[in-house]
């Protein structure tokens, strides 16, 4: 094989032991120049800039696995304190809810032992249990009966006016008629002027029927028990007037009136002892006609 003609890149050049000397004298001259005069150091910042992209390539798929997981953990960890929160906030609604209720029963109960400290006849707190099975009556059942010595009539109040009266008793329930049944009749009066009148009941309201049209009422007066009937007590709030409507045709004018009592969410009401009006006095005997003769007539006889 003739070598002259052989490329000069082809060449295999010094001989390997040269080059490991060479070498390893350029290594020494380097370390000991670098770590005595930092020769080397610009040299690293230029190979570590210059191989920075490829790093940022190589850590790219374990950065975004790593963000993936922490996304994933993180929107867990969200929907499990979104749950917990979502949990707690209906607790304490439903704690507020029931606080409020508390707080207005407090209040009723506040209300009527005040009208029962007052009071100087033996009134009695009751619990409304349930409202009537008929539809079409406006009753409630209290937790008050026989046991309490209670009697059909006897008034029932809230803390805003009058309820209704008891109308059937029970060993351990009583039976109260609203003002806004039907069958219900109040004697009562114009707070105002004193005007008397009668407070009827229609089936979900009340109103005052057969005033005069010269009647002095108006809207926003309140009506209060009169006393008359020998039942209620007199001036127990029951209603306040909502319209007057005179109809020059008409006999009587129409009077709008709303109860004032919790007719349809008292909770507790207070039980008062009937009025005890005394007995009416006998009348006197109408004396006897005589006839011209002396005697009674026959029809007299």
């Amino acid at each position: 094989m003739d070598f002259a003609n052989t490329p000069s890149f082809f060449r295999s050049g010094p001989p390997p032991a040269a080059r490991l000397a060479m070498s390893v004298a350029a290594s020494i001259a380097l370390l000991i120049g670098d770590s005595q005069f930092g020769l080397m150091e610009h040299t690293r910042e230029a190979v570590s800039l210059a191989l920075y992209p490829v790093q940022r390539a190589v850590n790219l798929p374990a950065q975004a696995m790593r963000h993936v997981s922490d996304f994933l953990t993180s929107q867990a960890e969200l929907k499990a304190e979104n749950n917990e929160l979502r949990s707690r906030q209906m607790q304490m609604s439903a704690q507020l809810t029931r606080l409020e209720t508390l707080q207005r029963e407090l209040n009723e109960l506040r209300a009527l032992n005040g009208i029962k400290a007052i009071r100087n006849d033996a009134a009695q707190i009751a619990e409304t249990l349930y409202t009537g099975r008929d539809p079409f009556s406006y009753k409630i059942i209290i937790d008050k009966g026989d046991d309490a010595k209670l009697q059909p009539g006897q008034p029932v109040v809230d803390a805003q006016g009058l309820l209704g009266q008891v109308t059937r008793v029970q060993p351990l329930t009583a039976e109260v008629s609203l003002v806004i049944d039907k069958n219900q009749m109040v004697p009562v009066m114009v707070a105002r002027t004193g005007e008397r009148a009668i407070l009827y009941g229609y089936g979900g309201g009340v109103e005052l029927r057969y005033l005069p049209q010269n009647a002095d009422v108006q809207e926003k007066d309140r009506i209060v028990t009169s006393g008359l009937d020998g039942l209620y007590p007199e001036g127990i709030p029951v209603a306040v007037i909502t319209k007057v409507d005179r109809n020059p045709g008409a006999a009587f004018v129409r009077v709008t009136t709303a109860p004032l009592a919790g007719v349809q969410q008292t909770r507790y009401v207070l039980v008062l002892q009937a009025k005890q009006a005394p007995a009416r006095p006998a009348e006197a005997p109408v004396p006897a006609k005589k006839t011209k003769g002396g005697k009674k007539s026959a029809s007299e006889e």
